[in-house]
Formats: C-alpha cells, structure tokens, sequence
C-alpha cells in the first residue's frame, strides 16, 4: 500500500485519480468515505472486482480505518496495490490499531514548487508564488478575488470539517481564532505563552492545539541546531505555515516560501531514499541567526539565509561560518545578482537559480 498525505486541496485526489483509467470521479476503483454511496461498501471491506489499482479517499475519518487497511492488504496481498489518501498526517492517525508496519510506504504531497511551475523558473515564477501560494487551485487561477474566497473556503473546512472529525476539541470557534492568529508569528519564536492570553487558554491546551494543526497539515515548526561550539538557543521553535500566501509581511511571507520549499526537499528525499532529514534554524544568545540548517542523519549539509534584497553577506553567515561544522552556506534573495564566496563556501544567488541548482522537487 501507499499512503499519500497532505494539506487539504493540495491536490491528492487530482494526484490519484491520474493513476486510474479513466482518471475520473466515477471511476469504480475510486472509493471515497466521504461519499455515503460508498462509505458502507468500504467499511463492510467490499471492493470492485477486477481492479488493477484501489485508490481510498479520506478513509482516515472512520475510526477503525487502519485494522481496516490491514484487511485490505493482507487478503489482496499481491494481486491488488492500494493507493490511500487522507489530508492529515496518516502516520500519526495509524497509530493504536493493528500494526501496519511493512505494509505500506508513507508519501507526502507539498504545494507547488517554482520548478513545477516551470521547469527552469525565472524571478516572475517566484512572485506568482509568493501572491497566490502554492495550492493548484489559487495558483492556476491567478485571479486575487478567488484567491480570497478560497482561503476562506479552505480555513472554514480545515477547522469545521477535519478537525471536528478527527478530534475532540470543544472550542472550536477559539481554534479558529488560533488560526487567524499563527500568520502574524511566522519566522519568529513562537511563544506559546502569548498565544495562552491572546486566547485565553491554558499552555497545555495551546501547545496542543498547534499540534493539531501540524497533523492537519496546516503550519509546521522547526527547532533549533545547537552546534556545540556556539552558545545557541535550546527549545525555542519557529513557526510556519503550508499555505505562505496567508502571511501579511513581504519579508516574512518570503521566508515562509523558503522554508516551504526546504521542508519539501527533506520530505522528498526521506519518502524516496530513505535518509533521515531535518530542516532547523540557528540562533544564539546574542541574537545571531541563520534562517534554515537542512540535516541529513544528523549531520548539516547547508545552511539558507533569506533575504528580500540583494546584500553583502550577513555578519551571521561568516560568524556561524567560524563556529559551526556547516560545509555549505547559502544567501538567496529575490534580486538577478549572482555570485561566491568559494574560500568560505558562501554563496548569494536568487531563490529560483538555488531552486534549480538544489534540484528541488
């Protein structure tokens, strides 16, 4: 089996159905839980005969779903490949029925790249980006009313519909304050004790519900990289959104995309190669800080600094350059200049020319 898992209208069903013939809704070997058609053939474990391929749509929203995919793969082992979608983090929902383990691959779905917009993207392609975000929806449209209704459309599902189906939170209308409020603390340390008065609530209930969130697919967060040589932070985390369209701030808004396209890279190359990755940031006591420190088993193997203009070298990258046993590091900016450090492996190059060169997803 293969799990497919992502935000919600990122295009996972788009994705799957291209798998079948005909790729269409009506497909027979196209079960969606959400259609009641559909729904008690599923739970009863009743599939279409003389299938090649099953795709099962959202199947997570039913309780025992995952002793349910069990069933599947056990009785079909061998003549019938599942391909299971679900916008919320599969590998986390799994848990607490029968093992799954070995038998199924875990596959996550990110919004649009630059060099999925274009294979060799330009400045243009990263501006398109940075205005309507990364959801095929909003992006091949290009139209900023749609872009607007859509958000609306998509935060009122993400927290009436997966939340309230997936867990048991009784102030729903307080998490929806909660995410009105997350676009106003990306790229800096997110205080949940702030978040705590805003909202009125208690740390645990706050902690807990960003959490969720995460599961949903709706923002992420990013420890800190302590290299040893360096007085750096411990605990304080960095908060991100999937969709970086919802941020206000220019500069932030364009850090959050890099920090998107980071993630989706460490996603890429974990569910294909198998390499542990981590995306982290740096920062010491002194408020020096490098936005992100991509890790591979624990090891770094570059460092991304974000910057909107076209500057000199930050004072952070050479002094972190110093001190830590990071190889490579890089400053993109949304400018044309293009040029290297070789002695201190530095570079400054545009976000789209590290897009190709990185060769991100």
């Amino acid at each position: 089996m293969v799990f497919i898992g992502g935000a919600r209208q990122v295009g996972k069903t788009t994705f799957a159905l291209d798998h079948l013939k005909p790729s269409t809704l009506e497909n027979p070997a196209y079960l969606n839980y959400d259609n009641a058609a559909t729904r008690s053939s599923i739970i009863r474990g009743e599939l279409p005969p003389k299938q090649k391929l099953v795709v099962i749509d959202e199947v997570r929203k039913y309780a025992r779903w995952r002793n349910l995919a069990k069933g599947f793969y056990d009785t079909y082992r061998g003549s019938i490949p599942f391909l299971i979608t679900g916008s919320a983090r599969l590998d986390y929902y799994r848990r607490g029925g029968d093992s799954l383990q070995g038998r199924y691959h875990y596959f996550r779905l990110h919004p649009f790249s630059p060099r999925e917009i274009n294979n060799n993207p330009d400045r243009g392609d990263v501006e398109h980006l940075l205005q309507f975000g990364g959801f095929p929806e909003p992006c091949i449209k290009a139209d900023v009313r749609s872009w607007r209704r859509w958000q609306l459309e998509r935060i009122s599902r993400v927290v009436y519909d997966d939340i309230r189906d997936l867990e048991n939170v009784r102030e729903i209308s307080l998490m929806e304050l909660l995410v009105e409020e997350l676009p106003n603390r990306v790229g800096s340390s997110l205080s949940v004790r702030n978040l705590c008065s805003t909202l009125q609530v208690a740390h645990d209930t706050a902690e807990r519900w960003i959490s969720i969130l995460e599961r949903v697919y709706l923002c992420f967060r990013i420890p800190p990289y302590g290299a040893p040589r360096i007085r750096a932070v411990k605990k304080e985390q960095k908060l991100y959104l999937v969709d970086w369209s919802r941020v206000p701030s220019p500069g932030e808004r364009f850090e959050n995309l890099v920090a998107c396209q980071l993630l989706k890279f460490c996603h890429y190359v974990e569910d294909r190669d198998g390499f542990r990755m981590e995306l982290r940031y740096v920062r010491d006591t002194d408020k020096r800080e490098i936005d992100f420190v991509v890790l591979k088993e624990k090891e770094p193997i570059f460092a991304v600094e974000c910057k909107t203009g076209e500057h000199s070298v930050s004072p952070s990258i050479r002094y972190f350059r110093e001190r830590t046993p990071i190889p490579r590091f890089y400053q993109i900016h949304l400018g044309t200049k293009d040029w290297g450090d070789a002695e201190k492996h530095v570079r400054v190059l545009p976000f789209h020319t590290f897009c190709i060169e990185l060769e991100m997803p």
